[in-house]
């Protein structure tokens, strides 16, 4: 059911005033009316209309004057005035109005049709100018809630650091469970970069889905080992309800893996511990449904509808250590109806609980011929030894550490902090690798490895990027530039070794 904008018209003469709105009632607004300044104030207090057609000559208060207490007031300042006058229509009757806070001015006699378009106009503006309160208001809440949510990983990152200090004498396992901290939280921080990437793809249609035949039991099974850590620490119990065969769709497996696993880290973040989540899959000749159900703190009745918004926050996410950027729901949705389905979301208020229902649409079973392939060429032949590997960072503790890292290993590294020099000690280095970071200063990383390509030293180094940048416009232009992969920081240490022992030492 939609309403109809509610306008206040003030105007003591009734004749004048009821010629107004039935113009008004006609092009279908909702009018209301005051005969005096003080009749328009209250009206305005307690109806709150969208609009004032306000009269400058009134009995008690001067139009002018209502018009200036309607501004003032915090709570009625965004109300939109149209001062109207028979009497006062001079220029200098104009300028007084509208600097005295209105938005517009009309003499009488007024033209019917002028007057409804100039009540459009402004009333655009308004809906232009609340929608622009409104993004501003989610803008600083969404930003307040990143700078939790950022800090939330410093601080056992930082009590983790401390532990690995010697001087606190902490024991192997205790040295051993401080790593454990810092690599959970780093993968933490990566997931809410991730998300943030994420939707900034699916809102500018960069997002690309990898569309294939998939059984829904296995991604079932993926997204719960995702999803366990986070169950686990708040000891939830988790019952999965599985079709009891084969379940189609066509799909991208990592995206609806994400689809599912969202779903289940909100139910673990708004449940108790030791509370109880339920995944279940059903599937008809139509669609498959993928429902999860918690017994957690639930959804108030007016938080329902808009669960799905971005950077939707419940009242009470805002005292939770858990309360996330209000960024999983809304990528649930726009993954889903990407897949060409839908979510819904289901609660019978504060203390009940919530469920949330994702439907697909049922594919055909894969032929049998649709088997992979093995079209690995690569030369597996490769047996892990040392390389000669070139870093090129310009944030020094970033490169330090990680030449500390294969050093252990036991490669040789050498680093720099520039293009030139990278390009210089790679010409007398001749490495197998080079790390390259791509906001070099001096000359990016894409000119470096465009160089490097050039010059027969270094012409078949495996050129690696290693760089915050991670969207598909990134990638694209790093293989542009010759580089053999490209890795997103934080990469894990595993990834980064594999990529480098995986590379023949001639």
């Amino acid at each position: 059911m939609t309403y109809a904008t509610v306008i206040l018209n003030v105007d003591d003469n009734e004749g004048a005033r009821y010629v107004k709105s039935r113009v008004l009632r006609h092009a279908g607004f909702a009018v209301i009316e005051a005969a005096t300044g003080q009749g328009a104030l209250d009206a305005v207090s307690e109806q709150s209309p969208a609009l004032v057609l306000l009269d400058v000559k009134l009995p008690d208060i001067s139009g002018i004057e209502v018009c200036r207490l309607i501004k003032q007031n915090p709570q009625t300042s965004s109300t939109l005035v149209l001062q109207t006058s028979a009497a006062a229509v001079q220029a200098r009757d104009k300028i007084r109005a509208l600097d005295g806070g209105a938005d517009s001015y009309l003499t009488e006699p007024v033209d019917p049709a002028e007057l409804v378009a100039n009540v459009r106009a402004l009333l655009r503006l308004y809906a232009a100018e609340k929608a622009l309160r409104d993004a501003d208001r989610r803008k600083d809440r969404f930003l307040a809630t990143l700078a939790h949510e950022l800090r939330n990983p410093l601080a056992p990152i930082r009590n983790a650091i401390e532990l690995l200090d010697p001087r606190h004498g902490a024991s192997d396992a205790g040295r051993a469970d401080a790593r454990q901290i810092a690599s959970r939280q780093v993968e933490h921080l990566g997931r809410l970069v991730d998300d943030l990437l994420d939707v900034s793809r699916i809102s500018h249609g960069k997002i690309a889905l990898q569309m294939t035949t998939l059984d829904l039991r296995q991604i079932v099974e993926m997204a719960v080992e995702t999803s366990r850590p986070v169950l686990d620490a708040k000891q939830q119990q988790l019952t999965v309800s599985n079709t009891p065969g084969p379940c189609h769709i066509v799909g991208d497996g990592i995206r609806v893996a994400q689809i599912i696993s969202n779903l289940l880290s909100n139910s673990a973040k708004y449940t108790a511990a030791g509370g109880a989540v339920t995944l279940r899959l059903e599937a008809d000749s139509d669609e498959v449904a993928i429902g999860v159900r918690d017994n957690g703190i639930g959804i108030a009745p007016d938080e329902l509808p808009y669960v799905f918004e971005l950077f939707m926050q419940s009242r009470d996410a805002v005292k939770r250590a858990d309360g996330g950027l209000g960024i999983g729901l809304a990528l649930v949705r726009e993954l889903a109806e990407l897949h060409g389905g839908s979510v819904n979301a289901y609660s019978e208020g504060l203390g009940k609980g919530s469920e949330f229902v994702v439907r697909l649409p049922i594919a055909r079973a894969p032929q049998a011929d649709d088997a992979p392939t093995n079209n690995n060429n690569m030369d597996n032949e490769t047996i892990p030894r040392k390389r000669r590997v070139l870093i090129a960072d310009d944030n020094v503790d970033s490169a330090t550490s990680l030449r500390m890292l294969l050093e252990l290993e036991g490669h040789e590294v050498r680093v720099a902090h520039d293009g030139p020099s990278a390009l210089a000690l790679a010409q007398s280095f001749e490495p197998h690798v080079a790390i390259l970071d791509i906001g070099l200063p001096g000359m990016d990383g894409h000119a470096l490895a465009k160089a490097l390509r050039a010059r027969p030293a270094t012409a078949r180094t495996q050129l690696i990027a290693l760089t915050g940048y991670g969207q598909e416009r990134d990638r694209q232009a790093t293989a542009e530039a010759g580089f053999d992969r490209h890795l997103v920081k934080p990469a894990p240490f595993d990834e980064i070794l594999r990529e480098i022992e995986g590379t023949k030492a001639d």
